[in-house]
This record gives structure tokens, C-alpha cells and sequence, in this order.
């Protein structure tokens, strides 16, 4: 793995501009995947099973890390008629590796998310009209590829009453002044075009009566055979933003794990699925 990783970091950072020394580009380096699958959880939390999708194509060590650590998550209870029963979740982890020193790599489970598992469809919002964001010209002209996470409000009516950028990561290391243009440049243009989607709202569940929901979108911008999605089971690097705090997501938020945990084109209702309360580990 340390070979291979090592070639995806040089990929990386090959023909930037770059305005720290080799250590802090080291430490901001990361090459990730995400994993599906699904997890039961007992009555009282803790981990009753779990199956990861097609672990034949995933690496050893992501598999070892995964069979060392999801055991011995616990969860809060899920409780059917105030009573605690045992319940089934999809779930999705970020894998993260990050170079140490030029010997040593790091390995972590950073992200997870636990949705509804087989969820009928008229107890999620959906979309309703989402055209495609246009690409932005400074980040189109700059050959700069990436992923936006967007947080957007959605009211009674289906329409998008509040919209934010919460993480902006990138295909391409340069100087900060110009990773900071360009995750604004793409974030600018996703936020511009998510105002604009409409959605179906839940219309059955418990969720059916709220007066508003809050969706996490992904979005990705991609250009010169570059994509922000790698095939399952490889490995991907990028340059991860900043997590930006949104005010009014802020309770349901700080449940919803990870933003980068989102797989690619789905969209995540926040304050659904199975809520986690141990750490999530790593080597």
C-alpha cells in the first residue's frame, strides 16, 4: 500500500505551485475511498453484524480495519413506541490514508454515515428538478477539479430556503490564496444552482409532519480525465477543505457525521438513520 499511495500523493501534487515546504504539503495530502455496506444494531446499541459491499475489491488493510473496528461501535438505541428494538442501517464510511514521513503511512476510518435501510421512498425527500450546476470559469480555466458537500434547507413547498457550502475539497494543490479561489469559485457555482432545485417532501413517517428538512448534497466538478469519484475499492487523492459551521444546520449537523462520507450522487436527510456515539477508529 505504502508504494501505491505514494504514487497517487506525487500524482497529486505533479506541476502545482506550491507555497509550504514538502512537510506541510505531506500532512494536507490524502488519499481516501468510500465503502458501502449495511449494520444491525441490538436493542441496547452495540453492533449485532455487519456486511461491507464487494470486499473482494477492496484492499486487505481496509478490510482489516474494518473487521477491528465497526464491532465495537455502540450506537443510541432506536426506540419503536418508546420501547428499544433492533434495527438495520446502510451504511457508508471515508477511508483516509495520510503520509506520515517518507517510510509511513496512516490509515483511518474519518467519516460514516448510517441511513434508513429500504426506506420507503414517500418518507425521504427527493428530487423534484435539479439541473447541473455550470462549471465555473476561474476553476474550469485553472483545470481544477473537485467535490462541493452542500447544505440546503427545504420547506413545505419543496423549495430550498437556506443553502451552504460545508466542505469544498480539491484535485489540485496550489498556493492557499488560490485553493481558497477556487473552493470559492466552486462553491459559489453549486450554491447558485441549489437555490434554484425544487424537491419532493416526505409525505408519510415521522418525518412527514417537520416544517422543514435539511439535505446534504454532493456535487462534483470534474475536468482533464480527472474525477473527484474513484472507481470502488481505489484509491482517490484530493486536498480536503475546511468543515465550515452553518448556523441554522447546527444541531442536526454535528449528527449527521462526516460531509465527505456522503456517497456520490445520493442525497443524505440529515437527522435520519442510526446515530453513532463512539469514536470511529483508526491506525
Amino acid at each position: 500500500m505504502k508504494r501505491l499511495l505514494l504514487g497517487l500523493f506525487c500524482v497529486l501534487l505533479s506541476g502545482a505551485t506550491l507555497a509550504a515546504g514538502p512537510n506541510a504539503v505531506r500532512k494536507r495530502a490524502q488519499a481516501s475511498m468510500l465503502v458501502t455496506g449495511s449494520v444491525e444494531v441490538a436493542p441496547d446499541g452495540s453492533v449485532r453484524g455487519y456486511a461491507i459491499d464487494q470486499p473482494d475489491q477492496l484492499p486487505p488493510v481496509v478490510v482489516d480495519l474494518i473487521r477491528k473496528n465497526v464491532p465495537t461501535w455502540t450506537f443510541v438505541p432506536v426506540l419503536v413506541d418508546g420501547r428499544p428494538v433492533a434495527a438495520k442501517a446502510k451504511m457508508s464510511l471515508r477511508m483516509v490514508a495520510k503520509r506520515i514521513d517518507d517510510q509511513h503511512e496512516s490509515i483511518g476510518i474519518t467519516g460514516a454515515q448510517f441511513g434508513q435501510k429500504d426506506a420507503d421512498a414517500a418518507e425521504d425527500i427527493s428530487y423534484k428538478n435539479h439541473p447541473s450546476p455550470q462549471y465555473p470559469g476561474l476553476s474550469l480555466r485553472a483545470h481544477v477539479s473537485g467535490t462541493v458537500y452542500v447544505l440546503a434547507r427545504v420547506d413545505r413547498q419543496g423549495q430550498v430556503t437556506d443553502v451552504a457550502a460545508e466542505q469544498v475539497n480539491l484535485g489540485v494543490y496550489a498556493s492557499d490564496n488560490d485553493m481558497a479561489a477556487f473552493r470559492k469559485d466552486l462553491a459559489k457555482a453549486s450554491l447558485a444552482a441549489v437555490k434554484q432545485w425544487t424537491f419532493n417532501i416526505p409525505t408519510r413517517g415521522k418525518e412527514a409532519a417537520r416544517d422543514f428538512w435539511v439535505a446534504r448534497i454532493p456535487i462534483n466538478y470534474s475536468v482533464d480525465g480527472y474525477t473527484p469519484v474513484a472507481k470502488y475499492g481505489q484509491w482517490q487523492a484530493y486536498i480536503p477543505g475546511p468543515t465550515e459551521f452553518v448556523p441554522w444546520a447546527h444541531k442536526d449537523q454535528l449528527l449527521a457525521g462526516s460531509a465527505d462520507a456522503t456517497p456520490d450522487g445520493s442525497i443524505q436527510q440529515i437527522g435520519q438513520g442510526l446515530h453513532l456515539t463512539t469514536q470511529l477508529g483508526g491506525t
